[in-house]
C-alpha cells in the first residue's frame, strides 16, 4: 500500500467526489493533471500538490487542465498561487484549450500572467 498524507489521500495524488490532481514527472518536470471541476471542492486539493511538486524543486511545473469540466474563481486563484505564491520555485506553465478553462482565463486577463499552452506536449518543450 502507499504512502499517504494526512487527509487520506495518496502521495502521487489527490482524488475527491468532484475531480482529482495527479502529480507526475516527466525529465525533472513536475506535472499536475486536474481532472473534474476546478472549484472550491478541488481547489485546495491542487495547491497541496503544487506544493508538494515545488518541494520536489522541479525545473519546470506544468498544471494540465485538459481533463478540467468546470474552471471556477477559486481554480483560478490556485492557478495564481502557483505561479507568484510562496511555493513558486520552478517557472508555471499552464494547459488549457476551449471555452471550459481558456476563455475564463482570457475573461480575467490571467492569459497576460500565465505561461498558457494548447497541449501538454507544446507545454513540455524547454
Amino acid at each position: 500500500m502507499g504512502e499517504r498524507d494526512v487527509t487520506g489521500d495518496a502521495l502521487g495524488d489527490a482524488v475527491g467526489s468532484a475531480g482529482s490532481v495527479a502529480l507526475e514527472h516527466r525529465d525533472g518536470t513536475a506535472v499536475l493533471r486536474v481532472e473534474g471541476a476546478l472549484d472550491l471542492a478541488l481547489a485546495p486539493k491542487l495547491r497541496r500538490m503544487a506544493e508538494r511538486a515545488a518541494r520536489l524543486r522541479p525545473s519546470m511545473l506544468v498544471i494540465d487542465l485538459t481533463g478540467v469540466t468546470f474552471l471556477a474563481s477559486a481554480g483560478m486563484a490556485e492557478l495564481v498561487r502557483a505561479h507568484r505564491g510562496p511555493a513558486a520555485s520552478a517557472p508555471l506553465r499552464v494547459v488549457a484549450t476551449g471555452r471550459i478553462t481558456l476563455r475564463p482565463l482570457e475573461l480575467t486577463r490571467l492569459v497576460d500572467e500565465l505561461a498558457v499552452y494548447p497541449s501538454l506536449s507544446d507545454a513540455l518543450v524547454p
